[in-house]
């Protein structure tokens, strides 16, 4: 009887085999809506495919993942190529997508929007970080292919402008899946390489041709270099990556070239023009000069040069006159200012004046031993009036008479005290901290306070 009964794993796994082995599922077209988009940390993309009506679950592993340009995000119409397969844990039906596109954009339009915005919010296009082209270089760096008219254009342009520059060519993939490292790698030898200003590019081809010159590393390598960059790929209507993050852009090759190094004949007429100016400016100074040495040449001291000198000379004899005259009294007041010293009563009688202050010595000394001697008598006699007193000889009796006073004055305090009063029965009450006396000072409710030997009392008046 239950021989007519499968399971639900037998009948999804019948739709499965049926569904995979359809060739009209294996390979689907489908377009619509993304939604629910979730990109896991494996690389994998999950989300829903919807239009008006309906909606189909989608799965494109990271196999396939790695092969589209641009991010899918909620709300972006897509067209997407896969296979229909039914998914046995829930029974649902989906499809696996092998390759995507934005409907009506290109996938390399959308990562090149992209990835323009994205270095655009981090600052990488600023003006700021721009570095200054060398007007006149002696050393230029190109990358690009070996072969090809672009590195042709670009040697016969500096060779033609500006012969004197040196070119050195760091050959490089500028199409292809290999391309993009192979570009980076030569722009880092670059920079052992003294260089005043590196050209970066490729001649014209179709956007997938230029696609190299679009990628990230590329791009953070041109920026990253310490070399002036001047980006030139393709032709004037072809904008990359590498435009907006070099230091100039170029429409061409051969236009990079003009931009790296000065046309010769430019710098003969501006080095003629400097010429000119220097000329002029020296015959100026010269003249300047010229006009300021006749100045001197006509001032009186080169006209009459004797009148200085002898002018000098007379000035010099006065200065010698007023010398000699001080000089000669300077002598004559030291002579009577040594006369006098001379004749002084010190030097006339010096024992004197000795013998003087030894006399003085001496009272003062007397003066001190009699000070001395009637200053000792004094203390002594201070001392043995202080010894021979009552106090002195009596100080046991002084300090008992001084006890007995003490315990007396303690005895009269005792007898006065309040406390020995409440020890025989007594309370002292207080009203607000004042002591009563009276009942006239009290009436109803009012609060007091006992104070008893061993504390006190809260009360009220009833």
């Amino acid at each position: 009887m239950n021989d007519k009964y499968i399971t639900v794993t037998q009948l999804t796994r019948y739709i499965k085999y049926k569904i995979d082995n359809d060739v009209n599922l294996n390979e689907v077209f489908l377009k619509g809506e993304i939604s629910n988009f979730k990109a896991h940390s494996r690389g994998h993309f999950y989300f829903t495919l919807k239009d008006e009506n309906s909606r189909i679950s989608a799965i494109m592993f990271a196999s396939n993942t790695k092969k589209i340009k641009f991010m899918p995000q909620d709300g972006m119409k897509v067209l997407v190529t896969g296979k229909i397969s039914v998914f046995e844990a829930n029974g649902g039906y989906q499809i696996y997508v092998n390759d995507m596109l934005e409907d009506g954009v290109g996938n390399l339009y959308i990562a090149f929007e992209q990835l323009k915005k994205k270095l655009e919010q981090e600052g990488l296009f600023r003006k700021e970080y721009k570095k200054p082209i060398p007007k006149i270089p002696t050393r230029v760096g190109v990358v690009t292919a070996p072969t090809g008219a672009a590195i042709k254009d670009i040697i016969s342009t500096i060779k033609r402008r500006w012969p004197l520059a040196e070119i050195i060519l760091f050959p490089s993939l500028v199409q292809g899946e290999n391309a993009k490292e192979d570009i980076v790698r030569q722009i880092e030898r670059a920079k052992n390489y003294n260089l005043d200003t590196l050209i970066v590019g490729r001649g014209g081809g179709s956007i997938e041709d230029l696609w190299p010159f679009n990628e990230e590393i590329v791009a953070r390598s041109i920026f990253d270099c310490n070399i002036p960059v001047i980006s030139a790929v393709g032709h004037e209507i072809d904008f990359t990556i590498a435009d907006f993050v070099a230091d100039l852009r170029a429409p061409t090759p051969t236009g990079a070239a003009e931009l790296a190094v000065p046309q010769k004949v430019d710098v003969e007429n501006y080095l003629n023009q400097l010429k000119i100016r220097l000329n002029k400016t020296i015959q100026h100074q010269i003249n300047i000069n010229k006009q300021k040495l006749q100045e001197i040449k006509s001032r009186y001291i080169f006209q009459n040069p004797i009148a200085i000198y002898q002018a000098k000379e007379l000035q010099f004899d006065s200065l010698l006159e007023r010398l000699k005259f001080s000089s000669k009294n300077l002598i004559t007041l030291k002579e009577k200012k040594y006369r006098e010293i001379m004749s002084s009563y010190l030097f006339q009688n010096p024992i004197a004046i000795y013998q003087s202050k030894e006399l003085a010595f001496k009272s003062i000394l007397e003066r001190l031993k009699f000070s001395s001697k009637n200053l000792i008598s004094l203390k002594e006699k201070e001392y043995r009036e202080v010894t021979s007193s009552y106090i002195f000889q009596n100080p046991k009796k002084i300090i008992d008479n001084k006890q007995n006073k003490y315990l007396q004055l303690l005895s009269k305090l005792e007898t006065l005290s309040p406390l020995l009063t409440i020890k025989r029965g007594y309370t002292i009450t207080k009203k607000n901290g004042k002591v009563i006396t009276s009942t006239k000072d009290l009436k109803v409710k009012d609060k007091i306070e006992l104070t008893l030997t061993d504390g006190t009392v809260n009360a009220e008046i009833i």
